[in-house]
C-alpha cells in the first residue's frame, strides 16, 4: 500500500442524533461561521488530509437550516493550506454544468486541494424541491456516471495554456485551446467548453460510493467486508467509512451516548479508546488507502483525534501530513491527469 489517507467529516454536530444538545455552540443550535473555520482549522492542525461536508437539497429535521457545502468549502478555503476540502453535491437534478463549474472554482480558491462527492438522490422530495420528475431508481447509476462525465470533460475543455494573459496586445484567452465536449446523454446534452479555466489539479478529485470515481468509499458493517470490497475497487483507491465514538477524559464513549447508533447501519462502527481506534487504522492500512471518520459529536470527539488519535498514527508513519504547497492529488498519491483534447491542438 501506499499513502493512508485520513479524513473526517464535518458536517452539523455529528452522526449522532443528540449531538446538537452536546455541541459546544449549544442550545442556540446554529453553526457559525467561526465555529466551522475551528473545526477544520483542529483538523488541519492535527494532520488530517481531508475533510468533507456533506450535504441535500433536504437537510437533516435536527439541523435549522445550512449553506450548501461548496459554500462551506470555500469559506475555509483561504484560512487553510494543506488540508483537502471536499464538499458533497449531487448528481441527481443538479445541473452537471454548474456542478463542474463549482468544483473548478473551488479548486482555484483551494489552491488545488478541491474534491467531490458525487452521491445520487433517491427521494421524490427532492425532486419536487427542484421542480423535477423523480428519477426511477434503476436509473440513478447512469445519471451519476453521466454528471462525472460531463464535469470530467468539461474540466478538459481549456487547455493549461489557454490563458495567455498577454496584457501589451490586449489578448488573454487563446480560443483554439478552448474545446466544445459534445456529450450527449438521455436526458440532456452538453457542448461546452466550460466557463472556468482547467482547474489546478486538472481534475479536481472525485470520491463515491459507485461510478468512475477516484476514491472508493466503502461503506462495509465489518472490517473483513471493507477490506473485501476495497479489493474489488481496485486499481482505483478505496476509503472506509467509520463512525466513531471515542472516549473522551470526563466518560467512556458508552456513559456519553450510551450504545450510540451508527448513522448508516452498513458503516464500521467503532466505540472505545483512542488507542483502540489506532489499532483498528493501523490494521486497515495495510488494506485500505484512507478512512473518513464520522465523528459520532464533533465537538467532544474531534479534540481526542486530534489529541490522541492522529500523533500516534504520524509517530508511527501510518499516516503523514498533507504537504504544504501540495495538492490534494499528491497528498493521495494521485498523478495529474493529461488533458484528453490537447492532443487536438
Amino acid at each position: 500500500m501506499g499513502v493512508f489517507a485520513l479524513g473526517i467529516e464535518l458536517d452539523g454536530e455529528g452522526f449522532h442524533p443528540e449531538a446538537w444538545r452536546r455541541a459546544a455552540h449549544a442550545p442556540d443550535r446554529l453553526l457559525t461561521g467561526d465555529t466551522l473555520r475551528t473545526r477544520v482549522a483542529t483538523a488541519e492542525n492535527a494532520g488530517f488530509t481531508l475533510v468533507t461536508f456533506a450535504d441535500s437539497i433536504l437537510p437533516p429535521e435536527s439541523v435549522a437550516g445550512r449553506v450548501d457545502a461548496v459554500t462551506r468549502a470555500s469559506f475555509v478555503a483561504a484560512t487553510t493550506s494543506t488540508i483537502g476540502l471536499v464538499p458533497t453535491v449531487a448528481t441527481s437534478y443538479a445541473e452537471p454544468f454548474h456542478t463542474s463549474s463549482q468544483i473548478a472554482t473551488l479548486d482555484y480558491a483551494a489552491r488545488g486541494r478541491a474534491g467531490w462527492i458525487a452521491e445520487p438522490i433517491d427521494d421524490p422530495r427532492a425532486a419536487a424541491t427542484w421542480g423535477r420528475t423523480q428519477v426511477p431508481a434503476d436509473e440513478l447509476a447512469k445519471e451519476q456516471d453521466d454528471a462525472i462525465e460531463v464535469a470530467r470533460r468539461l474540466w478538459d475543455s481549456w487547455d493549461d495554456d489557454a490563458v495567455i494573459r498577454d496584457y501589451p496586445n490586449g489578448r488573454f484567452l487563446d480560443r483554439n485551446r478552448l474545446h466544445y465536449i459534445d456529450f450527449r446523454g438521455e436526458s440532456y446534452s452538453v457542448k461546452g467548453p466550460a466557463i472556468v479555466p482547467r482547474p489546478p489539479q486538472g481534475q479536481p478529485v472525485v470520491f463515491g460510493a459507485a461510478g468512475d470515481v477516484d476514491v472508493r468509499l466503502v461503506a462495509a458493517d465489518s472490517v473483513a467486508a471493507a477490506i473485501e470490497s476495497a479489493e474489488q475497487a481496485r486499481p482505483g483507491l478505496a476509503f472506509a467509512e467509520i463512525d466513531v465514538t471515542l472516549d473522551t477524559p470526563g466518560a467512556s464513549a458508552v456513559e456519553r451516548l450510551g450504545a450510540a447508533p451508527s448513522n448508516s447501519p452498513a458503516r464500521l462502527a467503532f466505540s472505545g479508546s483512542a488507542a483502540a481506534l489506532v489499532d483498528l487504522l493501523t490494521h486497515l492500512s495495510a488494506h485500505l488507502d484512507g478512512v473518513r471518520l464520522h465523528p459520532a459529536v464533533i465537538d467532544e470527539d474531534l479534540p481526542v483525534l486530534a489529541r490522541e488519535v492522529l500523533p500516534a498514527l504520524l509517530r508511527t508513519g501510518i499516516a503523514h501530513r498533507p504537504v504544504p504547497g501540495s495538492t490534494l492529488r499528491a497528498n493521495l498519491g494521485l498523478a495529474r491527469p493529461a488533458n484528453r483534447y490537447a492532443a487536438s491542438n
